[in-house]
């Protein structure tokens, strides 16, 4: 796992194709999702070489609660008490991370675009077979500030799921698009700013219409779940992915 400060304050961790990201507070850390099983120790050295430890960690926030979001979450949860906070929309996913809707079929989408079985097979050597659901929940209370570290703003921007959230650091112009924005298509390879592939998109029409709420928040810098950073701000972005469509 590679760990980059990509603003003050605010870390990414890449592994498998999968981003998450660590923001500082002045009451201890925020994780804003949570990637895939074998990240728990990557992560622990990580923090330590910042000078943090897994117990300055105060709550992790899902964007959404697939898989590859939700990897840490039960572990970090049982051990060390974090709270996991997520939209209502998304707790059945989050307590059954496999069940969820997707517009095509994942077996035939692969066998059509084989470029993205090298991502399917690293994900699940990151151990995406094995992600445990959570139970024990906290719910976004609407729009708004969460009460975490770094009180990010919910952005309600459904159509990946039917609780996806960006999250919005006003002050620093940062927003965490999640899957409703990625600069990297994990079922298909394809890069730069567009939304996920219809083999893992529960409604491509609704997650084309929801960027324009993210839109709206007019962030300087995205910061994706899956691809590279973007910062030519998250308007341009938008524009793209729209030209892009779906897939």
């Amino acid at each position: 796992m590679a760990m980059t400060e990509v603003a003050d304050g605010v870390y990414r961790f890449s592994d498998a194709y999968v981003n998450f990201y660590i923001i500082e507070g002045d009451d201890g850390l925020t994780l804003i999702d949570s990637g895939l099983p074998s990240m728990w120790l990557p992560l622990e050295k990580s923090l330590r070489a910042v000078g943090h430890t897994l117990r300055d960690i105060r709550a992790l926030v899902l964007t959404h609660a697939h898989f590859d979001h939700l990897g840490l979450a039960r572990r970090l949860h049982e051990s060390l008490n974090v709270p996991v906070w997520v939209h209502t929309e998304d707790s059945f996913i989050a307590k059954h991370p496999y069940r969820y809707r997707h517009e095509r079929s994942r077996f035939v989408f692969a066998l059509t675009h084989p470029k993205g079985l090298p991502v399917m097979a690293s994900m699940t050597r990151a151990g995406a077979l094995n992600v445990k659901g959570v139970d024990d929940l906290s719910y976004f209370p609407g729009t708004g500030e969460l009460p975490v570290p770094g009180s990010p703003e919910v952005v309600f921007s459904p159509g990946h799921t039917s609780g996806h959230c960006g999250l919005f650091l006003r002050e620093r112009s940062i927003l965490f698009s999640g899957d409703a924005l990625v600069t990297m298509d994990p079922y298909t390879m394809r890069t730069g700013p567009r939304i996920v592939a219809g083999a893992a998109t529960a409604d491509s029409a609704l997650n084309l219409a929801s960027l324009k709420q993210l839109a709206a928040t007019k962030a300087g810098l995205v910061l994706p779940g899956h691809g590279e950073p973007w910062a030519r701000g998250i308007e341009e972005a938008v524009a793209i992915a729209k030209a892009n469509g779906p897939a």
